[in-house]
């Protein structure tokens, strides 16, 4: 009963999204699910101990879990021990004497730009409606940043031609504004007038629609982001959410204020951002070790 109340509580009350709120229920069904198999099975939620939560990271990490997806799932479990004692269906928090693991900083993968450039400039995409919205949807999440579920909750009246912007609802469904630039703005303004022709009946107010005029889903969304950067290059992964990385490392590279990209990409805070500036600081360190007469000096 406490985990339904618990989930509804994410869903309604911090307005999580339906993905984020899966993965929960997920975590939490581990969790219970490991304590029935390893004890027997807990009495009550009351009689979750630090050490039943310590046996169970050392249990994820045995099997291979990275240390991040295992801090990722202390997060819930934290989440979920706090809600329960402020409600005061727990007398205290079992969480606060677990330490997670250590992580490594793991920079973002991202494509050159000059492979991006190939991609757009010599890749042919099919001269019909599915070429167009393809070539749309990779242009705008490389020129925009944003989200695979922002793209596809994307409205046809949330493009602004006129003012040359776009709005994004984002995660916690907050709302941003996204400016757009000549060529993004050119490539949205064909693919408006191909969607109107070849959707002429259809009254789906959905930007993006698949050939059968439903709405976009994940996976496919995923799948033509992979077979076409896959033309263009051999990073190990080619995903929506690379192309967004590429988006800010770009950004950065090319001087862009800190806080300017933090807006850009939705961030609640600066310090999601900073993992950007890393290839900008490689890049320092090379020009720095090539031309400064004390950097070879041993």
């Amino acid at each position: 009963m406490e985990q339904n109340t618990f989930l509804q509580y994410l869903a309604y009350e911090k307005r999580f999204s339906l993905h984020t709120v899966k993965a929960y229920q997920n975590d939490l069904e581990q969790f219970f699910s490991f304590l029935s198999q390893q004890y027997g099975g807990l009495p009550a939620i009351k009689a979750v101990e630090p050490f039943h939560i310590r046996s169970w990271i050392v249990h994820l990490i045995q099997q291979k879990l990275a240390h991040r997806s295992v801090n990722r799932k202390l997060s819930t479990l934290k989440t979920y021990f706090k809600f329960l004692n402020k409600r005061g269906h727990l007398a205290k928090n079992p969480m606060l004497k677990v330490i997670a693991p250590k992580v490594g900083k793991r920079l973002p993968i991202f494509i050159k730009e000059q492979n991006l450039a190939k991609l757009f400039e010599e890749v042919e995409f099919k001269n019909n409606y599915t070429g167009l919205r393809d070539r749309t949807i990779l242009e705008l999440l490389y020129s925009t940043g944003m989200r695979r579920a922002e793209l596809i909750g994307l409205k046809v009246e949330d493009v602004d031609l006129v003012q040359n912007q776009l709005k994004v609802l984002g995660k916690g469904n907050k709302e941003r504004i996204l400016p757009l630039g000549k060529k993004i703005h050119q490539t949205l303004s064909n693919y408006l007038t191909e969607r109107a022709v070849y959707w002429e009946d259809k009254d789906e107010r959905a930007l993006f629609l698949t050939d059968k005029g439903k709405v976009l889903y994940p996976k496919l969304v995923y799948n033509l982001v992979k077979k076409y950067l896959s033309l263009v290059t051999t990073v190990e992964q080619r995903s929506p959410h690379v192309l967004r990385h590429s988006f800010a490392t770009h950004l950065s590279d090319h001087g862009a204020d800190l806080n300017a990209i933090k807006e850009l990409l939705g961030h609640a805070n600066l310090a999601a951002t900073q993992i950007y500036t890393h290839n900008s600081i490689e890049k320092l360190k090379k020009v720095y070790q090539q031309a400064h007469p004390k950097a070879k000096e041993v």
